[in-house]
């Protein structure tokens, strides 16, 4: 991004993907044993999985990587344009 520019006025900027379905299905893990595993509702996870979320709530994430073992960068991967 140039000094003049702001994000406004960027067409293009890229997207944040999420790994999380990718990562159970790797494990074995079903969505009722996460939800379950990190007390929340099946729904919570459910949009997670289908990577159909718009804002990030950082408590469900940390519960979901210390579950996962996993680490944020293994679940969140920005896509440039």
């Amino acid at each position: 991004m140039t000094k003049n520019q702001t994000i406004l006025s960027i067409r293009q900027y890229g997207k944040i993907s999420l790994r999380l379905n990718q990562l159970m299905d790797q494990r074995g893990m079903t969505r009722n044993e996460l939800a379950n595993s990190i007390h929340t509702r099946f729904e919570v996870v459910d949009k997670w999985y289908r990577g159909d979320i718009s804002k990030i709530d950082l408590d469900i994430l940390a519960r979901i990587c210390y579950v996962m073992e996993c680490r944020v960068e293994e679940l969140l991967i920005y896509e440039a344009p």
